[in-house]
């Protein structure tokens, strides 16, 4: 139910300015669109894929058709990221350090505690933004791939069966990380031991003891019940990241200026919608899960989150800064 009322306020939301549009002129060969990506369909993240695809097919009279395949049905995050550079997939959402794999920069956008607050991370992964324009003319170059838009995909929280409230007190503990390796700097600076894990091994790994913990953002958690298997969330805090919505940059210089328009214009009206209803969505996740009797530790518990912020950015310092200093510059220029 939950997850039909997002649904329908995003739909009704950015459904209201879609009278009067037509299919006239559109290239044929856009019937073959493939959205792929690794949510579950009733995410924050798998709703706004479905819903642009629906727009989409809507504005253009059914002329511009795209099938959504989620939970990694296309392939890993990896694979999915290549398929849409060699164009098998048209379009995907990844996370900066997935898109990183194409073009080594994006990585830095998943840097842990660089945003003051999402209204700054959503500005500098505007597409319009400076930083964005610079990252995508390189992702272009580099993998015949274009950011389309990005949206909130949340604050990544840390996941375990005991509480855990210092950086000390994971040494040992092997927590999974996305196979990236900003994110496995990251489970290293908050003092557990990194195990590089797809996302769609994530249930096995916990239920076979090959990790002890995890970390994703709250509704993620919850959308994908993590939280039933794992007792404790612990709110490090540690990455407020963006998803990047990427497309083929072939198909999209293949497309008449029209075509253009009207997916750009979806996709402005998607990403603003889907970032708030993530927003809400963390609000209302964290207390249905409190409610199910998942310990919650914060500051105000005892976790110590200025050790946590002092140990990720000395690992972070010293592999990152050299290499993203600029950006990182770039990044706190934006106001």
């Amino acid at each position: 139910m939950k997850s039909t009322l997002r649904t329908m306020a995003l739909a009704a939301a950015v459904g209201a300015v879609t009278a009067g549009m037509t299919g006239d002129g559109f290239a044929a060969d856009t019937t073959k669109m493939r959205y792929g990506h690794m949510n579950a369909p009733g995410s924050v993240a798998g709703e706004q894929a479905q819903m642009f695809a629906d727009l989409l097919a809507e504005r253009t009279n059914g002329a511009m058709k795209m099938t959504v395949y989620p939970s990694s049905q296309l392939g890993k995050l990896q694979e999915q990221a290549e398929g849409v550079s060699m164009g098998s997939i048209t379009m995907s959402h990844n996370t900066a350090a997935g898109i990183g794999s194409l073009y080594a920069p994006f990585a830095a956008l998943d840097t842990p505690y660089l945003y003051r607050d999402v209204d700054h991370l959503m500005k500098v992964v505007d597409v319009d933004s400076p930083v964005m324009k610079e990252l995508n003319k390189g992702l272009i170059k580099a993998a015949g791939t274009r950011v389309l838009y990005a949206f909130y995909f949340g604050t990544r929280q840390l996941t375990a069966n005991k509480a855990f409230h210092s950086p000390e007190s994971l040494a040992g503990t092997k927590i999974r990380a996305i196979p990236f390796p900003i994110y496995m700097s990251t489970v290293e600076g908050l003092g557990a031991i990194p195990v590089p894990v797809n996302f769609s091994e994530l249930p096995t790994a916990l239920a076979t003891g090959v990790v002890s913990g995890q970390e994703n953002p709250i509704e993620t958690i919850y959308a994908s019940k993590i939280y039933e298997v794992q007792s404790h969330i612990m709110l490090t805090g540690h990455i407020m990241g963006a998803e990047i919505v990427v497309i083929n940059n072939k198909f999209w210089e293949g497309l008449d200026q029209k075509s253009r328009d009207i997916m750009t214009a979806v996709a402005n009206e998607v990403r603003v919608k889907a970032t708030n209803m993530e927003l809400q969505a963390e609000k209302e996740d964290l207390e249905i899960m409190k409610k199910a009797g998942v310990t919650v530790i914060g500051e105000p518990e005892g976790l110590k989150l200025a050790a946590f912020k002092a140990s990720v950015r000395k690992i972070v310092q010293a592999r990152l800064a050299e290499k993203y200093g600029d950006l990182y510059k770039m990044i706190e220029a934006i106001k």
